[in-house]
C-alpha cells in the first residue's frame, strides 16, 4: 500500500486528469439513471398542470404514463444512439475532442431541462433527456478509453476501475441531491435535472490543458515525439522506454491494421474470443440481481419498521458503501488480480443472496433487520468485486484498432439490458416474488465457472501480451478438439479392424 500511495504521488497530474474526466463522464450516467427518481412526482405534476393550462382539460392517466415512460426511456434510446456514434467519433477524432464536442451537447441538454419550468413546456425535457442520453452513451465509452490509454501499466487496474467510481459517485451525488432540504423540492427540481451541465462546462473549460491519449498519437497519427510529450506532461519527468517499447510493439503487431468498424470486428474471427468474453462480463454485471435489491430495498427497510423520513438517507448510506468498497476495488485490484476479484465477488453475492432469500421468506423479526445488513453487504461485495473489475478487463482485452467498436458493441448491450431489465424485471416479481432472487444465484454461480475456465489474467500484461493469451487458448482448444477428432477415427479404424 505505501508504494501504491507513493506511484499515486507520482502521477498527480494524471490524477487530475482521471478526475476531470469521471466528473463529466460516467459520473454523467450514473447522475441522470438516479436523479430522475427523486423527480418522478414533479416531472408527473408540472406535465399534468401544463396540459390543463394548454388545452383546459385534466390529462388522461394512462396518457400521463405513457408520457413519463417515455421521459424515463428517451434517455436510454439516447444511450444507444450516442453509443452507435462513439467509435465513429473517438477514431476520427480522436477521444478528448469526442469529449469536447459531447459537452456543448450536455450543455445544451441541462439549459432545455433547466427552462423547461419556465417556459412551461415538457417537451423541452423530452429533448434534454434525449440530448443526455446521446452525451451519456459517447461519454461513457470514450472515457472508459481514455483513461486506459493514459494509464502506465502498474497503476492501469487502479485507472481502469475510476470509471466505475465516478459511476456510483453520480449516483450518490443525485441521491445527495435529491433530499428534499437540498433541491428534491417542488421549486428546485429542474435545477436538480440540469445539474449536470455544470460539470460538463468545467470539463469544457479544462480539459483542453491536457494531451490526447500517448497511444492515440503514436499508432493512429503516428506522432512519436507526441507520444513522448505526452507520456512526460501526465507522468511527469522520467524514462518511459518500457510503456513506449510496449506500443511500438502493438504497432508492429498490427501494422497496416486501420481501426475497425463494428461490422469489421463482428466479422474477425481472432476478436471472437475477446466480444465472448466482453459480452458474459457484461451480461453477468447485468444480471448479477442489483436490480432485485434495488427495487426490494424500499421494501425492505419498510418491513424492518424504518421510519418513513429516514429512509432516504439510509438510501443514501448504501450509495455511499457502494462508493467506498469500489475506491477500496480500484486500490487491491493490481494487487489481487482481475480473476480473484470477479469470481470471489460473485461467490459472495451469490451467498448473500441466498441468506437474504431465507430472511424474506421467514417472518422473524430480528431476520428483518438482518435483511437490511445483508442489503449492504451485497452492495459492498458487489463493488469490491465485479463492479470495478468489469470494466477494467473490457479495456485490456482489445487492442487500439478494435477496442472503440469493441466498447459499441458492449454499449449498446448496457443500454439494452437497462431497458430490458426496467421492462422485465417488474414482471419477473410479480409471478416470482421473492424467489426471483434465486435466478440471480444461477446466473452468479454459471458466471464463476465460465470466467475461471475461459478468462486470462490480465494483471501486468500488456495489450500484445494479453492478445497473445487468447491466441494460445484459443489453439489449445482447436488442437484438444483435432486430437479427439483423431483418437475418434482410430478408434473406428481399430472397430473395422
Amino acid at each position: 500500500m505505501p508504494g501504491f500511495l507513493s506511484d499515486l504521488v507520482q502521477y498527480r497530474r494524471l490524477l487530475l486528469m482521471i478526475v476531470l474526466l469521471g466528473i463529466g463522464g460516467t459520473h454523467l450516467s450514473g447522475f441522470q439513471m438516479s436523479v430522475i427518481n427523486y423527480t418522478s412526482l414533479y416531472i408527473q405534476k408540472f406535465v399534468n398542470e401544463t396540459w390543463l393550462e394548454r388545452y383546459g382539460s385534466v390529462l388522461p392517466q394512462e396518457t400521463l404514463m405513457l408520457l413519463w415512460s417515455l421521459i424515463v426511456s428517451v434517455y436510454c434510446m439516447g444511450g444507444m444512439i450516442g453509443c452507435l456514434c462513439s467509435g465513429y467519433l473517438t477514431a476520427k477524432f480522436g477521444k478528448k475532442k469526442s469529449l469536447l464536442l459531447n459537452n456543448v451537447v450536455l450543455i445544451t441538454a441541462a439549459l432545455l431541462t433547466g427552462f423547461s419550468r419556465r417556459a412551461k413546456s415538457f417537451e423541452m425535457i423530452l429533448a434534454g433527456r434525449f440530448l443526455e442520453g446521446i452525451a451519456a452513451g459517447i461519454h461513457m465509452n470514450a472515457h472508459v478509453q481514455y483513461a486506459g490509454e493514459i494509464s502506465p501499466k502498474k497503476l492501469r487496474g487502479f485507472i481502469n476501475v475510476t470509471s466505475t467510481v465516478f459511476l456510483a459517485l453520480g449516483k450518490t451525488v443525485a441521491r445527495i441531491l435529491g433530499l428534499r432540504e437540498l433541491l428534491g423540492t417542488e421549486d428546485m427540481w429542474n435545477v436538480l435535472l440540469s445539474f449536470s451541465g455544470l460539470v460538463a462546462l468545467i470539463q469544457l473549460i479544462f480539459l483542453p490543458f491536457f494531451p490526447e491519449s500517448p497511444p492515440y498519437l503514436l499508432l493512429q497519427k503516428e506522432d512519436k515525439a507526441g507520444c513522448l510529450k505526452a507520456m512526460k506532461q501526465l507522468w511527469g519527468e522520467g524514462n518511459y522506454h518500457t510503456e513506449f517499447d510496449d506500443l511500438m510493439k502493438e504497432k508492429a503487431i498490427t501494422k497496416g491494421t486501420k481501426i475497425m468498424n463494428v461490422l469489421e470486428v463482428l466479422r474477425e474471427r481472432s476478436v471472437h474470443p475477446q466480444l465472448c468474453t466482453m459480452l458474459l462480463l457484461l451480461l453477468s454485471l447485468q444480471l448479477c440481481g442489483l436490480s432485485a435489491i434495488t427495487f426490494y430495498t424500499s421494501e425492505i427497510f419498510e418491513t424492518a419498521n424504518l421510519q418513513e423520513s429516514i429512509i432516504p438517507y439510509v438510501s443514501v448510506g448504501v450509495s455511499i458503501s457502494e462508493l467506498i468498497s469500489i475506491i477500496f476495488c480500484s486500490s487491491i485490484i493490481d494487487q489481487f488480480g482481475r480473476r480473484a476479484l470477479l469470481c470471489g465477488g460473485y461467490l459472495l453475492m451469490a451467498l448473500i443472496l441466498v441468506l437474504l432469500e431465507t430472511s424474506l421468506l421467514l417472518s422473524f423479526l430480528w431476520l428483518r433487520y438482518c435483511s437490511v445488513i445483508l442489503i449492504f453487504l451485497f452492495i459492498i461485495a458487489y463493488g469490491l468485486g465485479p463492479a470495478g473489475a468489469v470494466m477494467a478487463v473490457m479495456n485490456e482485452i482489445f487492442t487500439l484498432s478494435t477496442r472503440a467498436s469493441a466498447f459499441v458493441i458492449g454499449g449498446i448491450v448496457i443500454w439494452l439490458g437497462l431497458t430490458f431489465t426496467g421492462m422485465i424485471f417488474p414482471f419477473a416479481v410479480m409471478l416470482l416474488g421473492p424467489f426471483c432472487f434465486l435466478i440471480f444465484v444461477a446466473v452468479l454461480v454459471i458466471s464463476v465457472v465460465l470466467i475461471y475456465l475461459f478468462l486470462p489474467e490480465t494483471k501486468g500484461k500488456s495489450t500484445s501480451e494479453i492478445t497473445e493469451k487468447f491466441k494460445t487458448c484459443r489453439f489449445k482448444r482447436k488442437r484438444h478438439q483435432a486430437v479427439e477428432m483423431n483418437a475418434a477415427e482410430e478408434k473406428t479404424f481399430c472397430t473395422k479392424l
